[in-house]
Order: C-alpha cells, then sequence, then structure tokens
C-alpha cells in the first residue's frame, strides 16, 4: 500500500509557518537568578508588558503556587560591570536587592514590601552574601563617585543600617565574595586590566575577625594564565572552586593549603564570567556534589561522590543547563534543550521526581514545524576543527520542490567569548519553519570545548571566527544538503563583524544580513565600558600593534571589497555603533551598483527592544532574501525598496 505525501511542493524560503515575527517578537520570558533558601525557591522573571522589568518571585519547589516580592515599580536588576547579575540575597526568608532604577539596595522582610537600606548615589551592588554575625551584607561595589573615566571597584560591607565599610580593594575587578559556613573566612576573585577573568583571575582567601575586618589574605590559586570560577564552601568548611589550570574548567578543593583535583575530566565545569552570580554546582551534602557540565557543546547533569571521586549521571531532558542551586535533596536548575524553551525545573534527588515551576514559552509551536538540530564538527583553516549545530528545514505541511536543496543562513553567537546551545529559539525556527537550513557556529574561541579552543580567538577576532562560519557553509555543501549557490550570513552587533568580514574577505556566501554591525574595530575602544575597555588587546592586538592590525580588519576600511547583495538594519539611537558606520556601506554598495537594503529604526539603539521593530526587521530580511534568489514572496509580506535589484 502507497502512503500519500501530504506536504506541498514549494520553494524553499515560501514556505507557510505558524512561526509569525509577531510571534517570535513577543519573546520569551527571561528566567535567571536562582536561589534555594530553607525549602523555599526564589527566581527571576522578565516581565515584557512592564517595561521589561525583572521581578523577584518566591514559592516552593512541590507546589504550584508562588509570590511576587518585588512590585512594580521595582526592577530587580544590577549594573556593575553593565552586565549586571548577583542583584539579589536572601537568608531565612529576609531578601536583599539591587534596584535597577536608582542603584539602590533595598531590603524585603517577610511578607513586608521593599524599604531602602542604601542612600542615594553613585554607587552600584552585586555579587552579595549575607553576614549575619556581622549584621552586613558582603558586596561588590562600583563607586562612580571620582569623576574619572571609570569607577573604582571594591568589596564592600554594607550594615543592615545603611553604612558602608570598603573591606578590600586596589585591584581593578572584584566578584563572587563567599563566607565560611562559620563566618570565620572569606574567599574572593580579583582580577586586572588588561586581562578579562577568562584569561586569568586570583582567588584569595582571608580571616574574618571580630570586628569584621579581613585579616591574613592570601593568594591560593589562579594568576595570569589561570581563570578561576565559582568559589563555594561545602556544609563543613572546605573551600571549592572551579579552575581551568588542566586546559579544562574542572573542580578542585582547598584544603590545608593543598589545592586538590576532584574529577579530572575533558569537560567544562565553570563558563565565563559575564555576568554575576553563575552557579553550576552546589553541595547535597559534605560528601556530595551536585554539578551540571558540557562536554562537545551539550550540557549533562551528575552527582559527584567527594570520597570516590566518581560521576554518576542524573537523567534529564535538557541539553543546556544554564544554572543550578542545590539544596539538601533538591536541585533547581533553568535548562532547554532542542524541543524545550528554556524552564525552570526542580529535581528530587531522593525520589527522582522532576518539577516543571516556570517555562520562558508557555506554548510552543507544533513539533511538526521545529527543527531539531544536530551537532556536527567539521574542518576549518589551518588543520583545526570546529564545532556547530545544523538546523535541517523542518514544516509539517511542506517540502521542497523537486531536487531543490534549500539556502542557507550562517550564524556566528555574539561575545565573542560565549556558546550557541541548542535550547529551542523561536528566532532560529522562524527561519527552519520556512524552508531556510541554519548552521549555528560555535567557531574558535567558543566556550564549552576547552581553553585552548578557546584561546584560538586570542588575537584573531574577525579571523578565525569568519573562517570557521565559511568552513562550515563549505561542508554543508560539500555534504549536498544545502544550496551551494544560495549560502547566506546573518549576525548582530559582534556578529555583525563576522557578517561584514565574511563578505569582504570571503566569496562564498551570496548575501548578508548585518543588524548594527561592528565594522570599526578602533570605535569599540573609544565607546567601551571598563569591564571590557581592554578586551581587544586579547581579541585582536596589543596596543603597540594595534593601529595596523584594527585597520586591516575592519570592513570599514574595506568597503570597496563588498560585492554581494547585504540588508543592513540601524537604530538612530545607537551609541555603540553610530549609524554613519552602516552608512558608509550602504553608500559603497550603491556606487558599486550591488543590490542593497537599508532600514533604519527611530527609538532604538544597540540592540531593538520594540515589538514592532523584530516585526519589521524580520520580514524585511525574509523578503530581502526570497528576492535575491528570485523566490515569489508570500501574500502579505511587506516590501522592502532594494536598490540595484531589478527585477530579478
Amino acid at each position: 500500500m502507497t502512503v500519500a505525501n501530504s506536504k506541498q511542493s514549494a520553494p524553499c524560503g515560501a514556505w507557510i509557518s505558524p512561526i509569525v515575527a509577531a510571534r517570535v517578537a513577543a519573546g520569551a520570558t527571561p528566567l535567571s537568578g536562582l536561589m534555594l533558601d530553607g525549602g523555599n525557591l526564589y527566581w527571576l522573571e522578565g516581565r515584557a508588558s512592564e517595561a521589561g522589568r525583572s521581578t523577584l518571585v518566591a514559592g516552593r519547589p512541590d507546589a504550584g503556587a508562588h509570590a511576587e516580592l518585588t512590585p512594580l515599580p521595582f526592577n530587580v536588576r544590577s549594573r556593575v560591570h553593565e552586565y549586571g547579575g548577583g542583584a539579589y540575597a536572601v537568608a531565612g526568608g529576609e531578601v536583599w536587592f539591587s534596584h535597577h532604577g536608582d542603584n539602590r539596595l533595598y531590603h524585603v522582610a517577610p511578607g513586608g514590601q521593599p524599604v531602602a537600606l542604601t542612600a542615594e548615589g553613585a554607587w552600584r551592588y552585586a555579587d552579595f552574601v549575607v553576614d549575619a554575625a556581622h549584621a552586613r551584607l558582603i558586596a561588590v561595589r562600583e563607586d562612580h563617585t571620582g569623576g574619572g573615566p571609570y569607577p573604582e571597584n571594591s568589596l564592600c560591607a554594607i550594615g543592615f543600617d545603611g553604612a558602608q565599610t570598603v573591606l578590600v580593594d586596589g585591584n581593578d575587578f572584584y566578584a563572587a565574595p563567599r563566607l565560611s559556613p562559620d563566618g570565620s573566612q572569606m574567599a574572593w576573585l580579583c582580577w586586572d586590566h588588561p586581562r578579562m577573568p577568562w584569561e586569568g583571575c586570583e582567588l584569595w582567601l582571608a580571616d574574618v575577625l571580630e570586628d569584621g575586618s579581613l585579616a591574613d589574605g592570601r593568594l591560593i590559586a589562579g594568576g595570569p594564565q589561570e581563570s578561576i570560577c565559582q568559589p563555594e564552601w561545602s556544609p563543613d568548611g572546605v573551600l571549592h572552586f572551579v579552575s581551568d589550570r588542566s586546559g579544562w574548567w574542572n573542580l578542585y578543593r582547598y584544603e590545608h593549603g593543598v589545592v586538590h583535583p576532584l574529577c579530572p575530566r575533558e569537560a567544562e565545569f565553570g563558563a565565563p564570567h559575564w555576568n554575576f552570580g553563575g552557579s553550576l554546582y552546589g553541595f547535597a551534602s559534605k560528601d556530595e556534589i551536585v554539578c551540571a557540565y558540557v562536554e562537545a557543546g551539550v550540557s549533562r547533569l551528575a552527582r559527584l561522590s567527594l570520597p570516590a571521586g566518581e560521576l554518576t549521571p542524573i537523567a534529564t531532558p535538557y541539553q543546556e543547563i544554564r544554572e543550578l542551586r542545590v539544596e539538601g535533596d533538591t536541585v533547581a536548575l533553568l535548562g532547554g534543550a532542542p524541543t524545550i524553551a528554556l524552564e525552570l525545573a526542580c529535581i528530587d534527588l531522593a525520589g527522582g521526581a522532576r518539577r516543571v515551576l516556570a517555562r520562558s514559552i508557555e506554548e510552543l509551536p507544533d513539533a511538526g514545524y521545529l527543527s531539531a538540530p544536530q551537532a556536527i564538527s567539521y574542518p576549518s583553516a589551518n588543520g583545526r576543527s570546529s564545532h556547530a549545530f545544523y538546523y535541517p528545514p523542518t514544516n509539517a505541511g511542506f517540502a521542497p520542490l523537486a531536487g531543490e536543496l534549500p539556502p542557507l543562513i550562517v550564524i556566528g553567537h555574539g561575545g565573542p567569548t560565549g556558546m550557541a546551545a541548542s535550547t529551542l529559539k523561536l528566532s532560529t525556527q522562524f527561519w527552519t519553519s520556512r524552508g531556510f537550513a541554519v548552521l549555528d557556529v560555535n567557531y574558535g574561541g567558543s566556550t564549552g570545548f576547552g581553553r585552548a579552543y578557546r584561546d584560538l580567538l586570542k588575537e584573531q577576532w574577525g579571523v578565525v571566527d569568519v573562517e570557521d562560519c565559511v568552513a562550515g557553509a563549505r561542508y554543508l555543501a560539500r555534504q549536498g544538503v544545502v544550496d551551494p549557490q544560495r549560502l547566506l550570513v546573518r549576525g548582530s552587533s559582534a556578529g555583525g563583524l563576522t557578517v561584514l568580514s565574511a563578505l569582504a574577505f570571503h566569496d562564498v556566501f551570496q548575501a548578508g544580513a548585518c543588524y548594527y554591525g561592528v565594522s570599526d574595530l578602533a570605535g569599540l575602544d573609544a565607546d567601551s565600558h571598563k569591564f571590557e575597555s581592554h578586551y581587544n588587546q586579547y581579541l585582536i592586538a596589543p596596543p603597540e600593534r594595534a593601529q595596523d592590525v584594527y585597520r586591516a580588519r575592519s570592513p570599514i576600511h574595506h568597503v570597496d571589497k563588498l560585492r554581494h547583495p547585504m540588508i543592513f538594519f540601524q537604530g538612530l539611537d545607537d551609541k555603540v555603533v553610530p549609524p554613519q558606520q552602516s552608512e558608509s556601506m550602504v553608500a559603497a554598495l550603491r556606487a558599486r551598483g550591488t543590490p542593497v537594503a537599508y532600514i533604519t529604526l527611530e527609538g532604538e539603539g544597540h540592540g531593538f527592544r520594540k515589538p514592532e521593530s523584530i516585526v519589521r526587521t524580520l520580514e524585511a530580511e525574509l523578503y530581502f532574501y526570497l528576492r535575491v534568489f528570485g523566490v515569489p514572496a508570500p501574500a502579505g509580506l511587506a516590501p522592502v525598496a532594494i536598490e540595484n535589484l531589478g527585477d530579478a
């Protein structure tokens, strides 16, 4: 018996999909900042309908009901290092948090309303620990009162009466103050320019005196070439941390003056310190750690027996675990997978039950419209291998025309020190459900593959990342799964540099989309905040060689090499990548007679926030690709003015 194929044949790119731009623009509810305290679970939720503010929510892991602790107008967010994180602390049901609106700290007693703790002023706070014995918080403080180009950073004690005392200063940056269970010792991380914390930082330990001051501070791990993450104390008072001294972010403990590896493995038990408060392991008891780690770009959950040094897997449906907290037999985590948008779940270690408490997307499209990514590795330049997630086009109602191969969109993640994960994203499925294939590249320099892979981007940004994106497109074309004549590249901000460099310096992609892309590397130095003000020394070149290298790699100086159709999207209020950078590119393509489109958005800066802007840009990008490749646009898709295209 022959079963008829119910799918309709149509050109790739023109398939009808329920994942419309408005659904993508509605976005996902941001979930972050997990904490467990006395059997209660706390987390942060974004409120898109309330100007995107973050609010603190609390509930029991075994119950469906939860309560909001920070009503309007409070926005639980820190601005330390600009990227924030670690914006609240909780102990014994009491909460302290940073309010984004005025950067002050507020206290919430059980059942009460937020009350200001600190005075108004040019200070920012993050990464809190509660020191109940001295009636205070200890936090990273960023002091903007000096009037200089950059703030002063320190570890500061903030009394429950609001009084502040600097405990440690002198370094450019601090993070992760952590008190021992008996309050007698404190550990912390610090580092200095020009390093970023994932290049090298230091773990210090000091005694806490009766008056709350610190004494006998000593360096116990780390240095210029060793990155430390997440110092934590075990319940019996032994300091643990993550270090990449072996070439991988692995777990260690510091005991009796000696550092001991816990479970050597070619896996990453840590992540780059872009935000405060990150946590990928915790203690179920003094003898057992529950941890998440990444192997080959995929997260796994396990129990680590400290006496035996053995990992025992914990089965979950997740392939990405962003955060993890542990209290007794309760594990709380933020996880996602190819068919699971990011969600907050609790796992009972005793019985194995898993309960989902919050979802970033409540209603998902039918599974027939969701593309399942395939993790691939492929050869790239200079004999190295690169990694990516390949998403084939998927639509329950449509199939390609006979003999047709799909166009491919290549995406390079931001950072650039970061990682592409396989968690379900509607912004990717928007394309795959219309007949495009997508390659999400973990180029050399990405995290999740060890220190040597991360350091491939050292002085090679704009080279290695571009080579790996180009190699990925060529690899899939050679495999016969995508159309070699319809290769596309898209990216935003730092990813925009990859787009522009790929089109200027390589002849592989037939078109590209650049969202507020970096085209002038020198401009990044001029506009950068303190945290990233020396990042380019690692990514591109030290100061003595910077001028020549910047000019050689900045697409703004090579506009004559841009020969393929491009569409540019630019916020007119963008202060990071000013509109003139995009305009110079557009003018050059226009003058050469190359097809080009330019979409500007009033009231948008570096990154588009308004739903109507996201709808407009997604639909414009789709229309652009279809017109460039001569595919009729579906009805209802608003046209875009494309110069020099003719009637193709």
